[in-house]
């Protein structure tokens, strides 16, 4: 505790009052947005070819592949579509089968997030709607502070004009009618935007709460909590048992929230070294 350096102080406070989370704009409670839509099954490798793998450090370049050998021109589509002058919803009807997911999602949100103060060739935001969104896929969205959500895309199709209104569950055309309703899930989802992604929502909130617990402050109400999954007397898998003990527990049970300890990461190729920068800024 700083008694004495109005400097220190004013970080501290900083961190306590959680001032690198109120700055930055909540999620808007109503979105309007065009569709932009592939209809069909998207796997990872439609949006980030394998054959162009050695290019996806370089974000912008390996962009250009995106859906190349999925549809006619999309790369011209999009450009289009920009023309209305409205961000564009990624849609289809099953996003983001396969595993390079990092690579896929640093394309779409390319062409249809938005840029980062101070870090080049990089865009986050950006919403992707889906009739079933592969789970890998779906928090790598989230990682990178995409917006990403199941629901009903039947009766959206290419170039329509929609409104997302996030908070009250649904999607409307032009004409003023509902055309899906879907439920946020998980429930921190409106932070993890807000954040910038769902990495730098867990890092910056732990900050805040350790600043605070050292301040002797009270926990933070400032930030969406994630909810606990009901209590149960069955038993653990080895799986369950593992992440359990990472995280100081027996085990955990499907959809806890946790925060493991990790002391070694395995991965491959390309998608590893993506990962580690991702971490790195």
């Amino acid at each position: 505790k700083s008694t004495n350096n109005t400097f220190a102080k004013q970080v501290v406070d900083s961190w306590a009052n959680a001032d690198w989370f109120t700055s930055k704009n909540e999620l808007p409670k109503e979105i309007k947005l065009t569709v932009f839509r592939v209809d069909g099954e998207i796997n990872t490798d439609d949006l980030s070819p394998a054959t162009e793998a050695w290019s996806r450090p370089d974000i912008p370049l390996h962009a250009q592949s995106m859906l190349v050998k999925k549809m006619d021109s999309p790369l011209k589509t999009i450009a289009q579509l920009k023309e209305k002058g409205l961000p564009l919803a990624f849609v289809g009807d099953v996003v983001g089968t396969g595993s390079s997911r990092k690579s896929a999602i640093n394309s779409v949100l390319w062409h249809m997030g938005n840029d980062i103060d101070y870090v080049p060739n990089k865009r986050g935001g950006g919403v992707v709607l889906g009739g079933n969104i592969a789970p890998i896929f779906f928090n790598t969205a989230q990682d990178s502070g995409a917006l990403p959500i199941e629901c009903d895309v039947s009766k959206m199709q290419m170039g329509d004009e929609i409104t997302l209104y996030p908070y009250e569950g649904k999607i409307i055309n032009a004409n003023g009618e509902t055309i899906s309703t879907f439920k946020l899930t998980p429930n921190t989802i409106p932070d993890e935007v807000r954040a910038g992604g769902r990495i730098p929502l867990i890092i910056g909130r732990g900050l805040s709460d350790k600043t605070r617990f050292d301040l002797d402050l009270s926990v933070s109400d400032i930030f969406l909590r994630p909810k606990d999954v009901t209590n149960s007397d069955a038993g653990y898998t080895l799986a369950q048992k593992i992440v359990g003990k990472a995280c100081g527990v027996e085990g955990v049970r499907p959809n806890t929230y946790c925060e493991p300890r990790m002391t070694t990461v395995g991965s491959q190729d390309t998608t590893g070294a993506m990962t580690r920068d991702e971490l790195k800024s």
